[in-house]
């Protein structure tokens, strides 16, 4: 046998890239290029995330007759985290919105939407911000909406929705004013006339994510993009999912972290030695926190109350963890870690970000406590 017939046994030998795989080999390619000018808010990786949606990252989590399993989604979550914490959380807003078309009752939208979101033809996000902190008691709900013949009219404003531009759409709420609080869960399409997105000032980490602020005048809602009437048992089923992909972002931040301080054992790890955080602790609990995300993950429809309380703890100690492991890298990297175009700096801006994204840490810690409206 000759060595290029050698060579081919070996490559059918191989086992199959993974769509994590080819998620990782995608975010290592085309988005570390880009992660410097996502994170300065120059660039918005549109085509980029359609590219991620072709080869199945957004589409892993979608129910099949029944179960639903986040595993694939959270890790494909993680290997953009590990470049770039930005498109991480762009990668989770676009899940969000495969999660809330896949369990719809509406299954006209459900048809109409579900493999356009999936495969990432269409993209979008979520507006549940202002929702899941009404539902603790920490804020009223923005929008209000009455019905009308053929579907609802809604008005409001939402301050910050991410992952969005002119043709794309998104989850929200609306509480009735017309139903005694009745609320309603819906698809915004952000091309309608009646919506209006309005630029958001400068944040300090991550202005490529396509953040608005977003107004709602009068707009009609037919009754061919209401995800569910009844939003609140809706909520309870999904809420565990929305909670769980966001675990990606944490995971694959920490694990770059860890690798950062790898990076200078050689140069400081003299010195390093003395600091009190190091990457053998972070990766025993990278390791710990994954093996929960993958246990919880493949059960997001649980409806235990002990297993919401550990889906709500692990994603109080990944906030936690995200900015104590970007700290750490910081002071493991000395000044060059304090140059701009080093990626510890922005690690921990977007470490913060992880852990006051909704459900900020404060309201995790609500949530423990058993303060649920």
């Amino acid at each position: 046998m000759d060595s290029l017939a050698l060579s081919r046994v070996e490559v059918a030998d191989q086992p199959a890239p993974t769509i994590v795989d080819e998620v990782a080999r995608l975010a290592r390619r085309d988005l570390a290029p880009l992660a410097l000018a996502i994170d300065a808010g120059s660039a918005y990786p549109d085509a980029l995330l359609r590219g991620f949606g072709k080869i199945g990252a957004w589409g892993s989590h979608v129910p099949q007759e029944g179960p639903a399993d986040l595993r694939c989604a959270i890790q494909s979550i993680a290997a953009i985290g590990e470049v770039c914490g930005a498109t991480a959380f762009m990668a989770w807003c676009q899940n969000t919105l495969v999660w809330y078309a896949a369990n719809s009752t509406n299954l006209q939208l459900a048809r109409r939407f579900g493999d356009s979101f999936s495969s990432g033809r269409v993209l979008g996000g979520t507006g549940l911000s202002n929702p899941m902190k009404s539902f603790f008691g920490i804020e009223k709900l923005k929008l209000k909406g009455r019905k009308v013949e053929g579907g609802y009219v809604v008005k409001g404003a939402l301050p910050w929705v991410s992952n969005l531009g002119p043709d794309h759409f998104f989850g929200t709420i609306f509480e009735r004013d017309d139903d005694g609080g009745g609320i309603v869960m819906f698809l915004a399409d952000c091309s309608d006339p009646a919506i209006t997105l309005q630029p958001c000032k400068p944040f300090l980490a991550m202005d490529g994510t396509g953040t608005y602020g977003v107004q709602f005048r009068d707009l009609f809602v037919p009754d061919e993009l209401i995800l569910v009437e009844q939003a609140a048992p809706f909520v309870k089923k999904i809420r565990a999912g929305f909670i769980l992909l966001q675990t990606g972002m944490a995971l694959g931040l920490i694990k770059n972290c860890i690798e950062i301080m790898d990076e200078v054992e050689a140069p400081l790890g003299h010195v390093n030695r003395y600091l009190p955080q190091q990457p053998t602790q972070f990766r025993e609990l990278h390791a710990e926190f994954e093996k929960e995300a993958m246990a919880l993950a493949s059960d997001p429809y649980n409806s235990d109350d002990s297993y919401w309380r550990r889906v709500v703890a692990l994603r109080l100690r990944l906030g936690d963890a995200s900015v104590a492991a970007a700290h750490a890298a910081m002071l493991h990297c000395g000044a060059r870690g304090y140059l701009k175009s080093h990626r510890a700096q922005r690690r921990l801006r977007e470490a913060y970000f992880v852990a006051i994204v909704t459900p900020a840490t404060k309201q995790l810690r609500k949530m423990l406590a058993g303060d649920e409206r």
